[in-house]
Order: C-alpha cells, then sequence, then structure tokens
C-alpha cells in the first residue's frame, strides 16, 4: 500500500509510553496533537516486569515516557537509562481535580498520601482555603514502592484517622475498591500530559536538530476573479487587498516570520519550524483560515512545506497549496521533507487528520512512469486522490478532472499508460444517458506499490 509513516521515518520521533491501560489510552487521545511523535505503547499490570520491557524499548525509540511516577521510581532504581526518560508529574491540574472531589466527597480534614508530593498537595490546599488538615505522608526510605506495603499504609491511617487515601498508583487504588476504603486515584489532566509530552519533545535530539528548520508556506486567495468581479469599482478591490495583506502580515508577525506578495492573489511566507509547531498547537489550529472568512467575507488556501533545503520545501508548499486548492479551498495540508501530507488544518470544521505519502519508492515503476511520459505533478495528484478516496479505479473522466486536462488528453494519456503496463482496463461504467459506457481504468502502478 502507500508507503504509511513507520517506525523507521525519519520524519518522526519515537516514543515509547509505558503505563497501565487506562493512562495509556488517555495518552493515545493525547498523542494526536503532536504528530511529530510516532508511539511505541507498553501497557504493564501488576505482573509485568516493567524493567525489562523498558530495557527493550530502549533500542527502538528515542525518548520515554511512563505514565505514573511508580513505575518511573521502580525501574530508575535498575535500569541504567540510555536515552532521555520522563514521567507524567502529579502537580498540576490533575492533582487539583482530585482534592476538589475528595473535598466534595468527603472532606479534607485528613490525607493519606503516597506517591503525590506533599509541597504540591499543600500549595492546593491553600488555593482551595483549606488550612485545617493533615497530612499523612508515606515514606519509604529504600525509594522501592511495595504495593502490599502503600496499601497497608492506608488501611492503618483509615482505620485510626479517618483518613482519606490519595494514591498515585492505580494497582493501590484498585485494592482499597475492592476493600472498599474511601480514596482517589490522582491522574493527570489532558492539560499535563501536554505539558509532559512537550518536556519530552524538547529532550529529543530530533526535535532539536528540526526546531531552526526552515518552514516555507505559500497563501492564495480562493477565488480570486471571482471575488473581485462583485466589486463595484477598482479602487474597493485594492482595498481589499490591503485589508488582506494587513491581516496576513499580522498573522505571520505572531509566526516571527516573513511574508512576500508574490502578486495578485498569492504571498508567500518563511518561518522556522519550531515557532509554527508551537503556534498551530501541533499542526492543528491556525485561526487565520477563520479570521479572515469572518472579517472579509473571503477564504484562503494554504500549503505549507518542510524540506531538508529551501528550495526542497518551497517545492512541496507548491504541492501542499495544490492539496488544499484541490479540496475546496479554506484549509492548510502540509508536505514534509519525506513527501508524507499532513491536513486538511481547519479549525472551523474540525476534520480529522489525513495522513498519506506522496511519492513512489520502487526504482522499476519509477523507470516505467518515467518512459511513458508521467510526469511528476501527475503522478502527485493521481497518488493524492487514491490516498484520499482509497479507490484505485477511474474513468478517464475522472482521471481528466484530476489532473486538470481535457477529456480527449485524458484518454490519449491513458493509452501511452497502458502500453507502459501502468494502467489496465477493468470494466466499463453502464451509461446514464444515450452514448458509449464509459471504460474503467485500475491504476495498477499504484496497486503494485500497495502490495
Amino acid at each position: 500500500m502507500l508507503r504509511k509513516n513507520n517506525l523507521q521515518d525519519n520524519s518522526d520521533i519515537n516514543i515509547g509510553i509505558i503505563g497501565p491501560k487506562a493512562l495509556i489510552d488517555q495518552t493515545r487521545e493525547t498523542l494526536k496533537t503532536f504528530p511529530n511523535f510516532k508511539p511505541v505503547f507498553r501497557i504493564i499490570e501488576p505482573s509485568s516486569l516493567t524493567p525489562d520491557i523498558t530495557k527493550e524499548l530502549m533500542n527502538d525509540v528515542e525518548v520515554l515516557m511512563f505514565t505514573e511516577y511508580h513505575s518511573y521510581n521502580l525501574v530508575k532504581q535498575v535500569v541504567e537509562f540510555t536515552i532521555p526518560v520522563h514521567h507524567m508529574p502529579l502537580m498540576g491540574t490533575g492533582l487539583y481535580r482530585s482534592l476538589f472531589i475528595i473535598k466534595s466527597r468527603y472532606n479534607l480534614k485528613c490525607l493519606s498520601i503516597d506517591t503525590v508530593k506533599e509541597k504540591y498537595v499543600e500549595q492546593i490546599l491553600s488555593e482551595l482555603e483549606e488550612d485545617n488538615y493533615e497530612l499523612l505522608v508515606y515514606r519509604n526510605p529504600s525509594q522501592s514502592t511495595i504495593i502490599e506495603e502503600v496499601v497497608q499504609f492506608h488501611i492503618d491511617n483509615y482505620q485510626e484517622h479517618n483518613a482519606i487515601a490519595l494514591t498515585g498508583i492505580q494497582d493501590v487504588a484498585n485494592r482499597l475498591s475492592t476493600l472498599r476504603i474511601p480514596h482517589e486515584w490522582v491522574t493527570p489532566t489532558q492539560q499535563d500530559m501536554i505539558v509532559s509530552l512537550e518536556r519530552a519533545l524538547l529532550a529529543t535530539n530530533t526535535r532539536r536538530n528540526k526546531e531552526s528548520q526552515i518552514v516555507f508556506g505559500l497563501i492564495n486567495i480562493d477565488n480570486f476573479k471571482g471575488v473581485s468581479e462583485k466589486y463595484s469599482s477598482e479602487h474597493d478591490v485594492q482595498l481589499l487587498k490591503l485589508n488582506t495583506q494587513q491581516m496576513l502580515l499580522d498573522y505571520i508577525k505572531l509566526l516571527d516570520g516573513h511574508l512576500t506578495n508574490l502578486g495578485g492573489e498569492e504571498y508567500s511566507f518563511i518561518t522556522t519550524r519550531g515557532i509554527f509547531e508551537r503556534e498551530t498547537r501541533g499542526y492543528k489550529f491556525i485561526p487565520l483560515l477563520q479570521d479572515v472568512k469572518s472579517k472579509l467575507g473571503i477564504t484562503i488556501s494554504l500549503g505549507v512545506g518542510f524540506g531538508r533545503t529551501a528550495a526542497e520545501a518551497g517545492n512541496h508548499a507548491r504541492l501542499a497549496l495544490w492539496q488544499s486548492k484541490e479540496l475546496g479551498g479554506n484549509v492548510c495540508y502540509i508536505v514534509r521533507e519525506d513527501r508524507s501530507v499532513l491536513g486538511p488544518v481547519d479549525i472551523t470544521t474540525h476534520k480529522q487528520y489525513e495522513r498519506y505519502n506522496l511519492s513512489i519508492t520502487d526504482p522499476h515503476l519509477l523507470d516505467k512512469a518515467k518512459k511513458s511520459g508521467m510526469s511528476a505533478s501527475y503522478m502527485t495528484k493521481l497518488m493524492a486522490r487514491v490516498s484520499r478516496h482509497k479507490k484505485i479505479d477511474y474513468t478517464a473522466q475522472e482521471l481528466a478532472s484530476t489532473l486538470n486536462v481535457t477529456i480527449r488528453s485524458a484518454n490519449r494519456i491513458l493509452l501511452k499508460w497502458m502500453d507502459a503496463e501502468l494502467v489496465d482496463i477493468v470494466g466499463e461504467e453502464k451509461a446514464t444517458h444515450k452514448g458509449r459506457p464509459r471504460r474503467i481504468y485500475r491504476l495498477s502502478f499504484i496497486e503494485e506499490e500497495q502490495s
């Protein structure tokens, strides 16, 4: 099939995620806002040999993330880490949420806490205007937390002081549930996870190398000719251009970038990858699209290109802009250095990412395509359509529309491709009115690449 991003793709950063299933599932959702991360998940259970899992995983990833401090603390005692390792600390909104729940259900007079830092609990209790409380803290001099000991610690505190247990360990929470002892399992919120994943991202060599990489973008006003015809005077058209350029300048300023008017309805900009990723919240949020539409009554298409050189980034931006225009405008697509595509980035429709590749890697197929006169432009357009619509069978009319050529030209092109064994006739489409049935062609060169 079309080449998908995999663990060996240099454009992705492999991250190992270790934790219980509930937190793994939550992290999986949060990682959707981090397109540069290629996660490898390892679910651990009470019987799991977490150190062995960690050692094995370190060979396949660039950075590790533990969803529970308890697991991280155990592993670091016996494993020598060779890559950056992080854990999701229980000190942010997740801890605040748990303490608020306890206050609502029980009271905060006496708390029995294990792996949660005492100072953070005190800080949040102060914010909740609680000053009359007692904290019973589990302290383990050996730094090796044993589940049975922690559970017994909470049992004793509940029986002697009526303390509510606050734990950062799912196994402890499960045992306390069985024993019907009041407790709250502190888990990170999505915001906590985002902060932790951002720190992990910044710790990787791949990220540091890409932070200053040049990003090239193209902006095109959709159907500018049709828009300008609605204005009664050239003065109003020029005023629209000025207002549009000012909005673009303001947005590119946020990216700390440089905007250039290419003439007419098209602009280009350059910025750096690190800034672009942060301002777009991981390639998910471009308010410029909605702002231009709501304030000026027009829509724009964006194409953003990453590349190992400025020329490559520019070429990829042009491919990305074509993707945006082909979808109807008012969206942004990104083509990365490996010619994989991300998009659409559109805050107004909340569409899910498409991720596909615009390149063919089989040298034999490339040679056949070249000899048949199949240009790189045609190949890119065909592979983008196949990836988007998940079909490889087309009529000449459909291909003419995709390639932006006449039906006559499409038929001539198809004859060449058939001679080169790049396409096959696989059937006919019944005519809905008088005329010959339309032949259906299969893009067999893409089918071969998929196999």
